[in-house]
């Protein structure tokens, strides 16, 4: 399905709009919450729905991309997303209790699921497959580096507007998006005879839907201490385990089983949900450690952050020419050992370094990502037959998510058990007959004798605790990384390779 350069320009630019559309509003939010928490007149709790509604609602309508592509045609589907993504975005800016605003983001993350996987499978049609590298390095540089961003973008949008326009920054976007989805994205054919499968939907749903919400509440619910937890983690098996059985035995089951015969697609999904753990994990944890331990205002935050974005582009433009001439694996292996290098060098992270350490290692962070994230892409997709790529678009975007609210979950629940456990370790040795709390200038600051003096105490410990349990976390992610790097043998190298099956040709 390979089209015109001057098309297939206009083309990459539509969906590209779309990506980073959906992929901004991933992170754009977050700091916005505490704006948001006083216009609606919620509680800390109640605000966070803000965001765990979208996500939820995100995770259980991604995997109908495929079967409602196939029954209505890509370009109907994807221009129905983008006016109903648009329109909830605009209605999430006017919103004006709290109730409004979570279902408005629920519609948001209906809406804006399939965004990513029809962006994805339109880029893999329309280029030839010698040149799926390049579109995966267009397509990669929005799914990567617009989250990156978000936070900088909706900083600014709130501190210098309100924060409505972090969601009304959306409909200028939408609108060129339809007009060019309208005018440039061919349709593609479609398959009235599937039915679908609703008893397999529901069961995923069940799974995704109680998985995401034990993740996203675990923490606040002290995980498996609350009631709560145990009856979501139970829904979140029970509900796989009826999906799998009832895929493997029906006639025409919800996800495509013919996925599940291609080894790199398998193998790449694989791969692509521990990257989501890492993606995810360490974007989370660098903006708080950066505003609570070091002071950095929300702006300043993510000017440091950004320029992991910059590292990434960087990788992405180098590896989009030697995918398909470079073994992938190859490329995979450097992409990791230098993001497992960044993670080593971020265990020697301090309260008391400027910005320019954290800068230069994010930079090579996002490059060892780059490196990662074109090869994968494209070795998954290259034996997969073309009408199978929307449905398995669909697939790859679910289990990064849901790699990401692992890799988020995770991060966040070893960072507090480690607090308390240095917070513990420090104590130990801040008593009054330690010779250092005899000091002058320690005991002018940290007066033992004083209620005000023991605060002060009591807060550097739980500074320092907090950031040596942050390089604990780091230091627990790069041996995640390192672990990665034999599961690259499961890829088979596709360079000239002539098995890929007719349908997955241009």
């Amino acid at each position: 399905m390979a089209v015109a350069g001057g098309n297939r320009t206009l083309i990459t630019i539509c969906v590209m709009l779309a990506t980073i559309m959906q992929a901004l509003d991933t992170s754009i939010a977050n700091v916005a919450l505490p704006h948001m928490q006083g216009s609606l007149q919620a509680t800390q709790d109640q605000i966070a729905w803000v965001l765990t509604s979208y996500i939820v609602a995100a995770a259980i309508a991604t995997p109908l991309t495929g079967w409602l592509a196939g029954r209505y045609g890509r370009k109907r589907l994807f221009l129905v997303c983008v006016v109903g993504f648009t329109a909830a975005s605009v209605l999430c800016g006017v919103a004006e209790t709290l109730a409004q605003m979570v279902f408005y983001r629920l519609l948001q993350g209906v809406f804006g699921a399939a965004l990513i996987p029809l962006s994805q499978a339109t880029l893999l049609d329309v280029y030839p497959r010698e040149r799926h590298g390049s579109a995966m390095a267009i397509w990669g540089a929005g799914i990567v580096v617009a989250p990156i961003l978000g936070p900088t973008l909706g900083g600014w949008l709130t501190d210098t507007y309100t924060w409505r326009w972090v969601f009304y920054i959306n409909l200028p976007i939408g609108l060129l998006t339809i007009a060019g989805i309208a005018l440039f994205v061919g349709d593609t054919a479609r398959d009235r005879e599937r039915p679908f499968d609703f008893f397999g939907f529901a069961t995923l749903s069940l799974f995704i839907g109680a998985l995401q919400m034990m993740l996203d509440r675990g923490e606040t619910n002290d995980w498996f201490g609350a009631t709560e937890t145990w009856i979501e983690l139970g829904l979140a098996i029970a509900g796989l385990w009826v999906f799998l059985v009832h895929a493997a035995t029906a006639e025409h089951p919800f996800v495509s089983l013919a996925l599940f015969k291609d080894r790199n697609f398998i193998a790449g999904s694989v791969l692509m949900f521990l990257i989501g753990i890492l993606l995810y994990g360490t974007l989370a944890l660098l903006p708080p450690m950066l505003q609570d331990l070091m002071n950095y205002p929300v702006v300043t935050t993510g000017l440091v952050l950004g320029p992991r974005g910059i590292g990434t582009l960087v990788a992405m433009g180098v590896v989009g020419r030697l995918t398909g001439k470079v073994d992938a694996r190859l490329l995979l292996g450097v992409g990791f050992s230098v993001t497992a290098y960044s993670l080593w060098r971020m265990t020697g992270y301090s309260l008391y370094m400027d910005m320019w350490p954290i800068i230069t290692i994010t930079v090579l962070q996002g490059f060892g990502l780059g490196l990662v994230w074109v090869p994968l892409s494209a070795v998954s997709f290259f034996t997969l037959p073309a009408h199978l790529r929307t449905e398995g678009s669909a697939f790859s975007s679910l289990t990064r998510n849901i790699g990401g609210s692992i890799g988020i979950a995770v991060g966040e629940n070893l960072l507090v058990r480690n607090i308390q456990i240095n917070h513990s370790s420090i104590v130990q040795n801040a008593t009054p007959f330690n010779p250092m709390m005899q000091l002058p200038s320690v005991h002018h600051a940290w007066n033992m004798d004083t209620l005000q003096g023991l605060s002060a105490l009591n807060a550097e410990i739980t500074r320092q605790a907090s950031m040596i349990a942050y390089l604990d976390v780091f230091k627990f992610l790069m041996i995640l990384t390192i672990a990665l790097i034999p599961l690259l043998l499961l890829l088979r190298d596709t360079r000239g390779d002539s098995a890929a099956p007719a349908a997955a040709l241009d």
